[in-house]
């Protein structure tokens, strides 16, 4: 059976990659097209399982809400260069995923990689896979944070795609948790208040205090005077409440919320790549790699 253009065409349609790749595929199978798929969805489960220790520290964060407003989540989905997280390919990709999440029922990574994408009736793995064998990089699905308010208010910031933050609110409004959203990605507050900040925290700058205090050759109870100045500095630095709002800096955090009768509940804050070890790329392999097909 002859291989027709309109016959490759359909076959790009419906799998996403080049039109050299479809001919290839429609001649090995005679032209059988279901075949065809068949054989290139396995091709690319192959090309995905090869790059999977490939590190992916690039990659976009997408938060979506759900029709009712009663859900919202952050997701961070990785590539291997910031070419490929520009691409419109990946970033369909990513709001798919983000989509999936904030209109399902969905616990962590494993259950989300199982999860039906509705507008492909495949799985979300089965997508990502589909993707790595049609941009040539590894990608992974990282992490994800959904939050469901009892009563409160969900404000997102996304600076870029590259910082992202959610910041439920009790009281206040959703432009306050926006102000609040930009805030976290802005300065980067360990945890809410004073209390949350944990105690090896607080034990480790007071050790550093005192090394640097002990060369001052001040009185003992001059040192520890400075010690707890120095101590009471760094909680309002690491807290949300204690630091002095971005958008105005003659209030704190905390006295903005008062005067709005508003709370913070809880916060996410997510930057993609951090925590990533990254390698150091030979570009000119990498090429030569992918010229090969490895």
């Amino acid at each position: 059976m002859s291989v027709t253009a309109a016959m490759v065409k359909e076959l790009r349609e419906r799998t996403g990659s080049g039109m050299m790749e479809c001919k290839k595929a429609l001649v090995e199978t005679g032209g059988d097209l279901e075949l065809a798929i068949e054989n290139m969805r396995k091709s690319g489960m192959a090309k995905a399982d090869k790059k999977a220790g490939r590190i992916a520290a690039e990659g976009v964060l997408k938060v979506a809400t759900s029709g009712d407003g009663s859900s919202t989540t952050i997701v961070e989905i990785n590539s291997e260069t910031d070419f490929v997280s520009k691409g419109d390919d990946f970033n369909d990709f990513a709001s798919a995923v983000a989509d999936t999440i904030v209109n399902g029922d969905i616990s962590d990574v494993d259950a989300l990689n199982d999860a039906i994408v509705k507008a492909d009736s495949v799985t979300v793995d089965e997508k990502r896979r589909a993707l790595i064998a049609k941009v040539g990089e590894n990608i992974n699905v990282r992490r994800f944070k959904t939050i469901k308010p009892s009563n409160g208010i969900v404000g997102s910031y996304l600076h870029g795609l590259r910082i992202g933050v959610l910041v439920e609110l009790e009281g206040g409004s959703v432009e306050l948790a926006k102000d609040i959203a930009m805030h976290v990605a802005a300065t980067n507050p360990l945890c809410i208040s004073e209390a949350e900040v944990p105690a090896e925290e607080v034990e480790k700058e007071k050790e550093i205090f005192k090394s640097q205090a002990a060369e001052s050759g001040k009185p003992a109870e001059i040192v520890e005077k400075m010690i707890g100045g120095k101590i009471k500095k760094f909680l309002k630095e690491v807290t949300l409440l204690g630091q002095p709002f971005v958008k105005d800096g003659d209030v704190t955090v905390e006295q903005l919320l008062k005067s709005n009768n508003a709370k913070v509940l809880s916060f996410v804050r997510f930057e993609v790549g951090e925590g990533i070890e990254k390698k150091e790329e030979d570009f000119a392999s990498e090429v030569m790699a992918q010229v090969r097909g490895e």
